[in-house]
C-alpha cells in the first residue's frame, strides 16, 4: 500500500486539505484563508468539520495518508454491508466480499480513495441512520451530523419531514443545528465567515463547468457552452428538485416499495441540485446497484454498474476550457451521472404507477428456481 504513496499514485490531496483545516483550528489561524497542495486548494467545509479534522494533525503526513486510505477501504466494506441490508438481500459472505472487490472499480469509489475524500463516511452515516426503524431512539442524529460536516445531506432532513417522520426529522435538524452552534462556540469568526460568505462562493470550490462536476449545473453549462448558466440552472434545479422530492415522497408511501426508493431518489436529488457534485460524490451508486438487484432489475443494475465503471467523462476532451466546447454527441459521455440520475428518476416515476413486484421467495426455495425475468417496464 505504501508504494502507492511513494509513487504519488494516490496523492490524496483532499486529506491534506482536511489536515490543514485541523491545523488551522489548533493554531488559531484563518480557516478560510489558506491554500495548500499543488492544486492551491482551500477549505470549503463548515467549521464543525474542521473541528472533527483536528485529530488528523496528530499523525505524520505519510502515516495519515496510509490510515485514511485504509479507513476508506474499511468504509467501503461497511457501505456494501449497509447497502446489502438496506436492499433486503440475504447475507452471504462470499458475495459480500466479491461486491466490495467489484465496488473498487466504480469510478466514484476509486476517486474517493484517490483524493482521500469523506464521501464514504457520509454515505455510511446517512444510510445507517435512515435504514433503522423509525421508532429507533436517536434516529436522525447521524444524519444531522453528516449535514453538519457537508451541507448537502440536509436534503434528507426535508425527506423525513415530508414523509411524515416528524420526530426523526426534527432530531436530525436539531443535530445539524447543534453542529453549527458548536462551530460558532469554538470558531465564531470562521462560522460567521462561512455562513455569510464562503458557502455562497461556488468558484471557491472549483469551476462549475468542468467535467468533474456531474451536477445539473455542470450539465447545463456544458450543454449551453457558457461558464455561467444564469437563470437556467436555478430554474432547472428548482423544478427537478421539487419533482424529485415529490417522487421520493410518493415512493415512500407506495405499498410494497418500502423506504428504499425514497432514500435513493433523495440522494440523487441532493447530487443533482447541488451547485457542484464532483464525480466522487456519487458513491451512492453502491446502494443503487444493490437495490436494483434486490428488486429484480438485474440487467438495469448491470447497466448502471457499467456507467459508473466505464469512466466516459474522462475520455472526452477536457484540458483547459475544452469542457465548454464539446459537440452535442459528446455531451452524454461528459455528463453520465447527471443524465443517468434523471433517467432513473423517470423510470422510477413510471414504475411507481405499476403494482410492486411480488416478494422474493425465501433463499432455501429460491435456489431451486430459475432467476425470475426482469419486471415489466424495465427500470
Amino acid at each position: 500500500m505504501s508504494a502507492f504513496f511513494l509513487l504519488d499514485r494516490f496523492p490524496m490531496v483532499d486529506t491534506l486539505v482536511y489536515r490543514a483545516e485541523g491545523a488551522a483550528v489548533v493554531n488559531g489561524t484563518d480557516l478560510y484563508g489558506f491554500r495548500v497542495t499543488e492544486g492551491n486548494l482551500p477549505a470549503t467545509y463548515p467549521p464543525f468539520a474542521a473541528l472533527l479534522f483536528v485529530p488528523t494533525t496528530w499523525l505524520p503526513v505519510g502515516l495519515l495518508l496510509a490510515a485514511f486510505f485504509a479507513g476508506n477501504v474499511a468504509l467501503l466494506a461497511l457501505l456494501v454491508v449497509l447497502s446489502w441490508r438496506f436492499a433486503g438481500l440475504p447475507p452471504r459472505k462470499g458475495l459480500l466480499v466479491a461486491a466490495v472487490a467489484g465496488a473498487l472499480w466504480l469510478e466514484p469509489v476509486f476517486q474517493t480513495l484517490f483524493f482521500g475524500q469523506v464521501n464514504l463516511a457520509l454515505a455510511c452515516l446517512i444510510l445507517w441512520d435512515l435504514g433503522r426503524d423509525d421508532r429507533a431512539p436517536g434516529k436522525g442524529i447521524a444524519l444531522g451530523i453528516a449535514a453538519g460536516i457537508k451541507l448537502t445531506p440536509a436534503v434528507f432532513i426535508v425527506y423525513l419531514l415530508i414523509t411524515g417522520r416528524i420526530r426523526a426529522g426534527l432530531t436530525a435538524a436539531g443535530a445539524f443545528v447543534g453542529s453549527v452552534l458548536l462551530g460558532v462556540f469554538v470558531l465564531p469568526g470562521a462560522s460567521v465567515d462561512f455562513f455569510t460568505r464562503r458557502m455562497f462562493e461556488t468558484d471557491r470550490v472549483g469551476k462549475v463547468w468542468i467535467i468533474d462536476n456531474q451536477s445539473l449545473q455542470g450539465l447545463v453549462t456544458r450543454v449551453l457552452h457558457v461558464p455561467e448558466s444564469g437563470w437556467v440552472w436555478p430554474l432547472a434545479a428548482a423544478v427537478s428538485g421539487g419533482a424529485a422530492l415529490w417522487l421520493a415522497r410518493r415512493a415512500h408511501r407506495t405499498p410494497g416499495r418500502g423506504d428504499r426508493w425514497g432514500v435513493l431518489i433523495t440522494a440523487g436529488t441532493a447530487l443533482l441540485v447541488s451547485p457542484i457534485s464532483w464525480s466522487h460524490h456519487f458513491v451512492w451508486c453502491v446502494p443503487v446497484i444493490a437495490v436494483l438487484v434486490a428488486s429484480g432489475y438485474r440487467r438495469t443494475a448491470l447497466a448502471v454498474a457499467v456507467v459508473f465503471t466505464c469512466r466516459s467523462l474522462w475520455l472526452v476532451p477536457h484540458q483547459g476550457d475544452l469542457d465548454l466546447h464539446l459537440p452535442w454527441w459528446q455531451q452524454a459521455f461528459a455528463s453520465p451521472y447527471a443524465l443517468l440520475t434523471l433517467v432513473l428518476f423517470a423510470a422510477a416515476a413510471r414504475q411507481l404507477r405499476t403494482p410492486a413486484p411480488p416478494a422474493a421467495l425465501p433463499a432455501r426455495h429460491a435456489e431451486h428456481r430459475s432467476a425470475p425475468p426482469e419486471p415489466a417496464g424495465h427500470l
